[in-house]
C-alpha cells in the first residue's frame, strides 16, 4: 500500500492511496473460502461448491466491500497517526472511483480531498487574562427578594371594602330571565384581576351587603373568565348576557406573609434561622449562589471568546461550504449556508482549540467519569439526593447505564454526555493556566454585563 499526502496550501490537501493485490487479496480469499463453506447451491453439497463458481458469483462484491472497508480504516488511521487537523469529512474523487474496472484491474488508485485547519498553537503565557465576577447581594436585592417571598407565601385576609386584586364572594342573579327557562343564579366568586378595567369601578369600594347592578359581558368579555366568574358550564356561557346583580357576602385578599418564624421555616426549612437578621443573611447567600452559577457560565463564555479571538486559525472556506451543502442533502441553499457560516466556523475553531489544549495537557475522559455525571443527573432528576443507600445506589446506577447505552438513539446520549465532560475538563484546565482577576459587582451591574455580551 502506498499513501501520499499532497498539500496544495495550508488548508487544502489531497490524500492518494494505491492498493495492490498484496494489500487486499489475503482477506478477499479468506472471505471467499468462508462463502464457499456456507453457500448453498442446487446440485452441490454444502461446502463443496467449486471455488471458481463462488468467485464468479461473489468475487466482485467481496472485493468491492473489502477495498471500501480498507480505505475507510486507512484514511482514518492516517489522519489520526499524522495528527492532521482535518475539518469536515474527506471527500473521495468519485470520477476516479467510477472509472475503475473491477473485473480486470488488480492495482487500484484512490484519492480524497481534505480540508485542513492551518497550524496553530496555544501558549497560555501569551494569552490575556479574563475576569471572574463575584456578585454582591446588596440591601435592595435582598429586600426585593424577601418581598417576592412574602407574596409567594402570602396569607389570606378579609377586607372591609373591595380593592383591586381582591376576590369577592356573593350571590349572582340574572336581572332579565331568558324567554325560555329560569333566570340564572349562583353563589360564586369574582377574581377582580380577571375583570375588565372599565368595570372595576362599579365594585371597588363596595362593602359586605352592597348590591351591584352591572353588565356581565362588559365585566368579563373573555368567555373563559366569564365561566370562571359564574361557575357555569362553558356551553351555557353564550346565554349569560345582559344585566346581573351581585350581592357582596365576603371580601378576601392576599397579604404579604409576616416576617416571623413560621415564614422563615416555610422558606428555609424548620429551624434554619431564628430571626430576621439571620434570615437576611441566608437570603443574601442564596442570591449569591444563584447568580454564582450564572457568573460561572459567563466566565466560561469569556474564556471561549478570548481563546477564539487570540488564536488565528485558517479554514478551507470553499471546501467547507461545499461539504455542508452535500452532507445536508438539499436542506439548505448556498445562501443559507453563507448566512450561518460564521457561526459554524466559530464552533469548528473552538473545538480545534479545545482538542489542542486536551492534547497538550493529556486530558482524557474515562467511561466511569461519564457514568458518574449521569448518576448525578439521575439523582437530581428523580430527587434521590440525600436519601441514598446501597439499594438506591444500584437503582441509580442501572438507570444511568441504561440511559448511556440506549441503542435506540445510536449512542447519542453517551456522546453528548462525554462531550460535556470533555469540555468541562478542558475549561477547568484552562482556568488553572490563565490569569483570572476577580471583580465584585452588584446584581444590576452583572445583569448589564450579561445583556451586553
Amino acid at each position: 500500500m502506498d499513501i501520499t499526502l499532497e498539500k496544495a496550501s495550508d488548508t487544502n490537501a489531497s490524500l492518494k492511496i494505491v492498493l495492490t493485490p498484496a494489500d487486499y487479496k489475503p482477506e478477499v480469499d479468506k472471505k471467499l473460502k468462508d462463502y464457499g463453506r456456507k453457500v448453498q447451491l442446487k446440485g452441490f453439497r454444502p461446502g463443496h461448491v467449486p471455488a471458481s463458481l463462488v468467485q464468479k458469483m461473489y468475487g466482485k462484491s467481496i472485493l468491492v466491500d473489502e477495498i471500501n472497508s480498507m480505505l475507510s480504516k486507512t484514511v482514518s488511521q492516517y489522519i489520526r497517526e499524522n495528527k492532521l487537523q482535518v475539518v469536515g469529512d474527506p471527500v473521495p474523487n468519485r470520477e476516479e472511483a467510477d472509472a475503475i474496472d473491477w473485473d480486470n484491474q488488480t492495482d487500484f488508485a484512490f484519492s480524497y480531498t481534505l480540508g485542513l485547519a492551518s497550524e496553530f498553537d496555544i501558549d497560555f503565557n501569551d494569552l490575556p487574562g479574563v475576569t471572574q465576577y463575584e456578585i454582591q447581594a446588596g440591601d435592595a436585592e435582598v429586600n426585593s427578594t424577601i418581598a417576592e417571598l412574602q407574596q409567594r407565601f402570602h396569607a389570606h385576609a378579609h377586607g372591609e371594602e373591595v380593592g383591586d386584586g381582591d376576590t369577592i364572594y356573593g350571590e349572582l342573579k340574572q336581572v332579565n330571565a331568558p324567554a325560555e327557562g329560569e333566570a340564572f343564579t349562583a353563589k360564586t366568586a369574582f377574581p377582580m384581576n380577571q375583570m375588565a378595567e372599565e368595570a372595576k369601578g362599579q365594585f371597588i369600594g363596595k362593602k359586605k351587603g352592597d348590591v351591584v347592578t352591572f353588565n356581565l359581558e362588559a365585566a368579563f368579555p373573555d368567555e373563559k373568565a366569564r365561566a370562571t366568574a359564574t361557575g357555569a358550564p362553558k356551553e351555557d356561557i353564550a346565554n349569560l348576557t345582559g344585566e346581573f346583580t351581585f350581592e357582596v357576602d365576603d371580601i378576601t385578599r392576599h397579604e404579604p406573609a409576616a416576617l416571623d418564624q413560621e415564614f422563615f421555616d416555610k422558606v428555609l426549612g424548620a429551624g434554619a434561622v431564628e430571626n430576621e437578621e439571620q434570615f437576611r443573611v441566608k437570603v443574601a447567600e442564596i442570591i449569591r449562589g444563584n447568580y454564582g452559577r450564572e457568573a460561572a457560565q459567563l466566565l466560561r463564555l469569556d474564556i471561549e471568546k478570548m481563546l477564539l479571538e487570540n488564536t488565528p486559525i485558517l479554514l478551507p472556506d470553499e471546501f467547507l461550504k461545499n461539504w455542508l451543502l452535500e452532507v445536508n442533502e438539499g436542506k439548505f441553499t448556498p445562501e443559507q449556508i453563507d448566512e450561518q457560516y460564521d457561526d459554524f466556523t466559530k464552533s469548528v475553531k473552538l473545538q480545534l482549540i479545545k482538542n489542542k489544549i486536551a492534547d497538550k495537557a493529556d486530558i482524557k475522559v474515562e467511561f466511569e467519569e461519564v457514568l458518574e455525571v449521569t448518576r448525578q443527573m439521575v439523582r437530581e432528576q428523580f430527587g434521590f439526593a440525600g436519601a441514598e443507600n446501597e439499594e438506591m445506589n444500584q437503582t441509580i446506577d442501572r438507570i444511568a447505564r441504561n440511559y448511556l447505552l440506549d441503542e435506540k438513539n445510536n449512542g447519542q446520549n453517551y456522546t453528548s454526555t462525554f462531550n460535556r465532560v470533555y469540555d468541562d475538563k478542558v475549561i477547568d484546565y484552562a482556568k488553572t493556566q490563565l490569569t483570572i482577576a476577580t471583580q465584585e459587582v452588584t446584581v444590576d451591574e452583572f445583569k448589564a454585563l450579561v445583556e451586553n455580551r
